[in-house]
């Protein structure tokens, strides 16, 4: 009801009673009263009727303005949704893939065999201008676990600041500077289904630390690395004896009682051309003293040369070790280089060669390989990749292991 109405049925109720009263016509003072009475009651009734009245028109009053209110934050929340969409994240995802067909034909026997080699995600954040975040997530292998053949492992997970324009610093979990594949090895921007050799024996890629480093440039295509970070652990006896690779602690669980030191210096002054080289130093490459193990030293060298179509890559790696055990298993100089060059036939098609000379710690490591193959780009960050290996190992007691291969392989990256 609202306040007209009700002021209606007041006038309604007054005049019936006026002619209530003049029809009745009291004679006495109780009937007076009595009528008195009626009538106060029912005024009562009705003033509580306007009250009733007031009250729902207040609260009809709230609900609109609540409403209103709620439609403003709601048209705040959608425009500030809206902001952010057009506003550049601070956190980025990547990542790459690669899957892998490798048939191989020896005289020891034949090798058929797929294996959805790497899937590798990256996550990323700018804390500021200043500061950002990456890390580099891996499955190997598909399978991880007790008697399988895969690994679930953290390659990277560092900070970086900026001290000055041309000035870095980090701190966490990082790929060394070393070699060309080391930091660099996404499918789609290298030739060949498997990485080369003497970047996984020698390097040994892909190869991670945890430590501090610096980074800069000096201007004039001309930049810098400096690292203090973990190091190997490499075991001097058993079947891996010496291997560089086996000494790959992964910073799991790691011994750091002997830290190393990484160095590189790199030039990009002209336009197609990188040239760098690295050194690395350990005091005590198995730390543990008196093995016969003492000091380490790697020397590594690439050039990466492209010009219109025509590409080519050349590294040199070599390390020297100190010490009885390791001279007398002719194992303290390991050394191996590769030389590949390339031509874009198109922007979709490539072919390359590559010739590789090893000479490690095992037998099964010291060899030379000829390949030649192609790559098909379907789109820039993916791709198809078919090649053919010839590998002829040094010692004449592993003749029979001598192969040839046919690879085939997809990989992806973005």
């Amino acid at each position: 009801m609202n306040i007209r109405q009700a002021g209606l049925l007041a006038g309604a109720i007054f005049l019936s009673t006026s002619l209530a009263l003049a029809q009745e016509a009291p004679t006495t003072i109780e009937e007076v009263w009595e009528i008195v009475q009626r009538q106060q009651a029912e005024i009562d009734a009705l003033r509580a009727e306007l009250n009733a009245a007031r009250d729902g028109l207040a609260a009809t009053d709230e609900k609109v303005a609540e409403s209103e209110a709620r439609i403003e934050a709601t048209g705040d929340v959608v425009e500030s949704l809206a902001f952010a969409d057009s506003a550049p994240s601070k956190t980025t995802i990547g990542g790459y893939g690669e899957l892998h067909y490798n048939q191989i034909s020896s005289d020891a026997g034949d090798v058929d065999e797929i294996d959805f080699h790497r899937f590798v995600l990256f996550f990323g954040h700018e804390f500021s201008d200043r500061v950002r975040f990456f890390s580099e997530f891996e499955l190997e292998h598909s399978l991880s676990g007790d008697g399988k053949p895969g690994e679930v492992e953290l390659e990277q997970a560092y900070v970086e600041y900026m001290l000055a324009d041309n000035a870095y610093a980090r701190t966490g979990l990082f790929l060394l500077p070393i070699g060309i594949l080391n930091e660099t090895h996404e499918p789609p921007t290298f030739y060949g289904v498997e990485r080369n050799d003497v970047e996984n024996i020698i390097i040994p890629s892909t190869w991670w630390e945890a430590g501090a480093g610096l980074r800069g440039n000096l201007g004039n295509g001309l930049s810098w690395d400096a690292s203090l970070h973990s190091g190997l652990a490499m075991p001097t006896e058993g079947s891996s004896a010496f291997r560089v690779r086996s000494g790959r602690q992964k910073v799991a669980e790691a011994v750091a009682s002997d830290w190393a030191t990484t160095l590189r210096l790199k030039y990009t002054g002209v336009p197609g051309l990188e040239l760098a080289a690295s050194y690395q130093y350990q005091s005590d490459p198995s730390q543990v003293a008196g093995d016969g193990l003492d000091k380490g030293q790697l020397f590594s060298a690439h050039a990466i040369y492209q010009r219109e179509r025509f590409g080519l890559r050349a590294l040199f790696g070599q390390w020297n070790f100190d010490g009885a055990a390791v001279e007398a298993a002719d194992a303290d100089k390991q050394t191996g280089w590769y030389i590949e060059p390339n031509f874009r036939i198109s922007d979709n098609w490539g072919v390359y060669a590559r010739y590789e000379d090893l000479d490690a710690a095992r037998a099964q490591d010291q060899f030379t390989q000829s390949e030649f193959g192609f790559n098909y780009w379907p789109v820039d960050n993916v791709v198809l990749k078919m090649d053919f290996r010839s590998r002829e190992f040094a010692l004449p007691s592993l003749a029979d292991a001598d192969f040839d291969a046919i690879d085939l392989g997809f990989g992806y990256q973005f």
